[in-house]
């Protein structure tokens, strides 16, 4: 069993210095989108910024790229393929490492879709990019279908599952907080290399790298919706894009993440609540946190 440390301070971001400049907040890259599915990318890159990211991109099959780019002036788009390509794949693979070398942290997963091309294209990207990469919604799937991937990571990984997810890749999580514990920490346990972090989500949601457990106290029913795990993606990779560890990116993210859903469910009703209004939150998030 690992060791309950949910008790410990949270990590913080470095205060901004005076004469800094948007480079050293972090470039972070959402991979993301498909067909049907342009918000997810969009809901990720949101959080990303509200999260204190200096620079966002969202890499997207180029017939979503319009939709997505109009969800948010402040993130950059990058079409990929012709207006025929409706969801990425491995031809993407050399176009994508050239995005992702003036980027910090990767993102991949919301809206993704599931075809048999985008999972070769996931399992490239986890094999072989150096780059910490937070893995979420299609990407976990793709990564579940070939899982000798979690043993060989190119570098740090955060797996992100919801039950359902983490299913598919290890087995069924267990009920109690000692058995998702368990098995949240077995999963990033198959990582000989000690660079998976895994995120399991949920009421009391699990942050585990495989040794070490903590379990999250904040967040309410109301993000039980679409779209909120996509925003907890992007909130994750801002904040290893602003220099925190995988582990500490993952436990603060996971807190103001949920944070952001009480203060929404307090203003809102948990009823009403949508992925939507999570990114408008963070930023009021963040400053409790930081006051």
């Amino acid at each position: 069993m690992p060791d309950d440390r949910s008790a410990e301070q949270l990590s913080q971001v470095p205060p901004r210095k005076a004469d800094s400049h948007k480079g050293d907040y972090g470039r972070v890259l959402v991979i993301g989108g498909s067909r049907g599915m342009a918000g997810a990318p969009a809901l990720a890159g949101m959080s990303a910024l509200r999260s204190g990211s200096g620079l966002v991109a969202v890499a997207t099959p180029a017939v979503v790229q319009p939709i997505v780019a109009s969800f948010e002036p402040s993130y950059t788009t990058h079409a990929l393929g012709d207006d025929r390509a409706t969801y990425l794949t491995a031809d993407h693979y050399n176009e994508l490492l050239k995005i992702a070398e003036g980027c910090d942290v990767v993102a991949i997963g919301p809206g993704l879709g599931a075809k048999h091309a985008t999972a070769r294209l996931v399992h490239r990207l986890y094999r072989r990019l150096a780059k910490p990469i937070v893995v979420d919604a299609d990407a976990l799937n793709a990564i579940s279908e070939l899982p000798e991937c979690i043993a060989a990571p190119g570098g740090p990984r955060v797996l992100t599952p919801h039950p359902g997810e983490f299913a598919r890749l290890h087995g069924p999580p267990g009920k109690t907080d000692e058995e998702r514990s368990e098995t949240a920490a077995e999963l990033a346990a198959r990582d000989g290399s000690r660079q998976t972090v895994v995120v399991l989500k949920g009421n009391r949601t699990v942050i585990t790298d495989g040794h070490d457990y903590w379990i999250n106290q904040t967040g309410n029913p109301g993000m039980a919706t679409g779209g909120s795990g996509d925003c907890l993606t992007g909130v994750i990779a801002s904040l290893i894009g602003q220099g925190l560890s995988p582990l500490e990116a993952a436990r603060l993210g996971a807190h103001a993440h949920g944070l952001a859903g009480d203060l929404a469910a307090d203003e809102l009703s948990q009823a009403v609540l949508t992925a939507s209004d999570l990114p408008r939150f963070l930023g009021q998030a963040f400053r409790g946190l930081s006051g």
